[in-house]
Order: C-alpha cells, then structure tokens, then sequence
C-alpha cells in the first residue's frame, strides 16, 4: 500500500516567535526599501512635473476622495452621536451640560476624526489599491513599466500616494463638521442647550492648532496608507492568492502603523504643550 506522508514536526513556541520574528524584519526591510526608491521618484517628480501623470492623480482622488465620503459622513455622524451621549450622560450629573460640546469638539478634531477616517480609507482605499497593484505586479505588468523605460513609482506609487495625501484632510474636516452637527443634535434633544449656544461653545473651545494638528495628521496617514499598500501590491507573488494575501497583509499592517503614528503624534503634541 502506499505509505502516508510523513507528517510535518510541530514547532515549538519559542522557533514560532522566531520566525515570526524573522518575517516581520524581511517585512521592514522590503519596506524601507520601498521608501528609498519611492522617495527619489517623488523627488523626480517634483523636479519635472510635466512627467506625472495629472490625469491619474484626479482619478485617484475620485475615487478615494469623492467616492468615500458617504461611508466617512456616515461613521462620523455616528461618533459624534455617541462621543455627544456618553458625555451628556457622564457631565449632567456633575450640573456641567455645557462641557459636552468642548468634548465632542476636542476629541472630534484632534483624535477621532483623523484616527476614524484614516481606518475607513485604509480598509476601503488601501485594500483596492494593494489588490491593484499586487494584480499588476503577478500578471508583469510592472516589469513592463521597467521594460519601456517607465519608472513604476512614478506611474504607480505617486499619483496614488499625492492623492491619498491631499483627500485624507479633506475628509477629515468633513468629519469634523458632521460629527460635531451629531453632538449638537443629541445636545439639543437631551439637555437644554440651544444649537447656537453649542455651536458658539465648540468654536470657544477649538483654535487653529486643535484643528490644524488634525488635519496633519491626517495627511500623514494618507501617506503611511498609500505607501504601505503600494509597497505590499509591489511585493506580491504567486498570482490570485498572492494578490489576496498582499491585500490582507496591507490593511493589517496599515492599521498598525496608524495607531503607532497616532501615539507618536499625542506624545509629540504633548510635548509641544509643554514647552
């Protein structure tokens, strides 16, 4: 009879951590130098502009832009909703009713509306756009790129990463207006607050560099989506599983990277505060 394959050894712990381990450095190391070559195309770019591709970047920012603003509107009307509620429900037993609007402003423009929007677009844009590229990259379509002389980070990777860059903030106060909108409404409906007294104590509790400081780091998300979608697309292997493994790893590494950027920026900004 035929003999049974022989079964493969079973890693321990500690060889599981290691390999591991040794994935995430390869990961790391295809990603920096991704960013490498990306970066001098973007300084190519910027030196002959005439050679991007303009057409491409409006595209791009329709379809990432435009296209997503009804599912951002949507969740940012939610999380204002509820950022509104909770406090209302925390601050009236204290008699301070109209600290709910200084919360909801605050948290709307410096944390949850740039965190927020950066995930929908990261599940929604940088998924397609990895899947794009992967699917371009294992049917030799980049190595045609290479072929005809064209460089794939221009062509590919800019016009994606520009308008990734330029739609994240716009979203983002999008989100901002719409979410503190849904804070006034539960205010009004649940506490004796008028709009025009909310609206007037949100604008007393923002300045510039609550919103400002959002909207940069909203554009650096932008960034770290689209270069860590692309650099995922470019590395696929392996036709249509690959492809779908390079899109899995994206968003999951795209959502790691924002949160860790997200830290990065609250410690940057504290520190900003106190000096």
């Amino acid at each position: 009879g035929t003999e049974a394959p022989a079964r493969a050894p079973r890693l321990g712990f500690f060889d599981q951590v290691g390999l591991a381990t040794r994935d995430v450095g390869a990961q790391l190391r295809e990603l920096f130098d991704f960013l490498g070559e990306a970066s001098g195309a973007t300084w190519a770019a910027l030196r002959r502009p005439a050679s991007v591709a303009w057409g491409q970047v409006s595209r791009q920012m329709e379809r990432h832009g435009a296209d997503g603003l009804p599912i951002v509107a949507t969740i940012a009307l939610l999380i204002g909703l509820i950022t509104a509620f909770q406090a209302a429900l925390q601050l009236s037993k204290f008699g301070a009713d109209t600290l709910v609007a200084n919360l909801v402003g605050l948290s709307l423009t410096r944390e949850l509306a740039p965190l927020m929007t950066a995930i929908v677009v990261a599940g929604r844009s940088g998924a397609a756009i990895a899947a794009e590229v992967g699917t371009m990259k294992v049917s030799e379509e980049v190595d045609a790129l290479y072929t005809l002389g064209i460089c794939p980070h221009r062509f590919l990777v800019f016009p994606r990463f520009l308008a990734l860059v330029v739609v994240l903030p716009l979203l983002t106060l999008v989100a901002d207006v719409i979410g503190v909108l849904g804070g006034a409404a539960v205010a009004v409906s649940t506490l004796e607050v008028g709009v025009r007294g909310y609206l007037l104590s949100t604008q007393g509790a923002l300045d510039l560099g609550d919103v400002g400081g959002g909207l940069v780091k909203a554009a650096v998300f932008g960034a770290i989506i689209a270069l860590v979608a692309c650099e995922r697309g470019m590395a696929a292997r392996g036709g249509a599983e690959g492809v779908g493994r390079a899109t899995t790893t994206a968003v999951v590494s795209t959502l790691f990277y924002l949160v860790v950027a997200d830290a990065g920026f609250a410690v940057l900004f504290d520190l900003w505060q106190f000096y």
